[in-house]
């Protein structure tokens, strides 16, 4: 298996694409200029494209991944509605979600048989401080944080793209909490979600037996003496649902969780400082590596994930454009 990592510094316009070694060394293989300032990324289903938001024309771009070395070439383009601050697709690639926290909606654009970005078929406003849009492991419930709002609204995904409102058609975060970023467990019983403002993570029990979707618990992820502002940024799982992570940029560390067997329990393990700033991290398909891009170091850094508890070890760190804030990894 070849691993490709993905790297996006909007300050410099550019994409950096990496090989990843089985020792988590990381070899320069492309750097790519882009049209814009260029944000959030995200993989197509079946490994064949990167889509990438580009601001400050609000469109999406799609990709050709190279399946040899995972070099990319332009492939496509269409507009978006809003300032691209998160984009996803739904697990089959028929459709990519686009949530914009400056315009406060979510969007739904199509996407071809041959994987190319098309017409925008679906728009909800009034989200104030949308943050992410996430699809549930079922591929029918969108969930999608208004960070300025302390609510997680959810969609039922329809057949032909269109977003409708479930009932109940959100859930409340604490007041103040700003609910940001999110991640599903493997088991498709657990979310957890990542608030920006509180410095917190919410365990989401998607489904009680009445129905109901809960937050379980609520952990804090900064460490005890922390007294400045919190400022959450991203939250990943390991593929296994063993380790969680998040990462908070004003003390730039990353909180190391483990979890329990059936995802309801997270528990602290660690903070490990990392890059200045870290604005997006993610984790290989191995569940071995975690890389870090800080915002304000230009550097992304590799740490190899140890043990039962998740303890990070970093392994190497490299110059890549400035300001990057993304971080995506492909296994072909």
């Amino acid at each position: 298996m070849k691993q490709t990592v993905y790297t996006a510094s909007p300050e410099s316009q550019q994409i950096h694409v990496w090989s990843l070694n089985l020792q988590g060394e990381l070899t320069l293989v492309q750097v790519v200029d882009v049209p814009g300032q260029v944000q959030p990324m995200v993989i197509s289903p079946d490994k064949r494209f990167l889509y990438v938001g580009v601001r400050p024309e609000f469109r999406v771009m799609a990709w050709r991944i190279t399946p040899e070395d995972g070099r990319l070439t332009e492939a496509g383009v269409a507009g978006l509605p809003g300032s691209p601050t998160h984009i996803s697709t739904d697990h089959q690639g028929k459709y990519l979600f686009s949530a914009s926290y400056n315009s406060g909606c979510v969007s739904v654009t199509s996407l071809g048989d041959d994987g190319l970005p098309g017409e925008t078929v679906s728009l909800v406003e009034g989200l104030e401080g949308c943050h992410s849009a996430n699809i549930s492991p079922d591929n029918r419930t969108l969930w999608v944080p208004a960070l300025k709002q302390d609510r997680i609204c959810l969609f039922t995904l329809s057949d032909d793209g269109a977003l409708v409102a479930q009932n109940p058609a959100e859930v409340a975060t604490v007041e103040g909490a700003g609910p940001r970023h999110m991640a599903f467990h493997p088991n498709q019983q657990y979310a957890y979600c990542v608030n920006e403002l509180n410095g917190s993570v919410d365990v989401w029990e998607l489904k009680d037996p009445h129905g109901k979707i809960e937050c379980v618990q609520t952990l804090d992820i900064m460490p005890p003496d922390f007294a400045d502002t919190r400022w959450a940024a991203d939250i990943h799982i390991t593929p296994d649902g063993r380790h969680l992570y998040t990462c908070d940029r004003t003390a730039s560390i990353i909180t190391i969780f483990s979890v329990s067997e059936d995802g309801s329990v997270l528990s602290v393990e660690g903070y490990q400082p990392t890059e200045t700033q870290p604005r997006g991290f993610n984790i290989d398909s191995s569940g071995k590596y975690l890389i870090a891009a800080g915002q304000k170091s230009h550097h992304i850094a590799v740490y190899q994930i140890n043990g039962v508890q998740g303890l990070l070890e970093e392994k190497g760190r490299y110059a890549v454009g400035q300001g990057p804030m993304w971080v995506v990894v492909n296994a072909h």
